[in-house]
């Protein structure tokens, strides 16, 4: 009798863990799993067994459906750059939040400097030419890590 009492709780506790969410990414890739929250740009979830939390940019993620109600709720849209003209689209995002993302190019140069120009203005127009050169090459998203010596490295992504 304790064996069938055990064997109960066994099943019920399988059940309670079990996945209860599917994320859908941008590249078409699915992953089944536990979600736990939408929360500063990120999707935090843990998988099966585990209770370490796991997060991914909201920008990787298209949307997450409830597996028992069905219930799909959108993140994020996808954002296709198809050629220079689309630079507006490309989106900067910081180094922690390109989590999920594919590392595509990465690129350096110098930084624009125009005399009397504030310095926003000066990083306003880089940030400019980078969107521009990753549209050109179809990247939606860049990260740009501005140097002392008034150089830059930018990273551009792709889900």
């Amino acid at each position: 009798m304790k064996i069938l009492y055990f064997a109960v709780a066994l099943l019920f506790a399988n059940v309670a863990i079990s996945q209860t969410h599917q994320i859908t990414k941008h590249n078409g890739e699915q992953l089944d799993v536990n979600f736990i929250k939408n929360e500063n740009g990120f999707v935090y979830y843990s998988l099966n067994g585990s209770s370490e939390e796991i997060k991914i940019s909201k920008y990787a993620v298209s949307s997450i459906t409830n597996k028992e109600t069905k219930q799909t709720q959108k993140v994020s849209d996808k954002i296709i750059v198809d050629s220079k003209d689309d630079y507006k689209m490309v989106t900067v995002l910081p180094q922690d939040k390109t989590i999920g993302l594919k590392q595509a190019a990465s690129f350096t140069g110098v930084s624009t400097r125009t005399k009397g120009e504030p310095p926003i203005a000066n990083q306003n127009q880089t940030a400019m030419r980078i969107k521009s050169k990753s549209a050109s090459n179809g990247y939606p998203f860049v990260s740009i890590v501005e140097k002392a010596d008034g150089k830059y490295e930018a990273v551009a992504y792709v889900y």
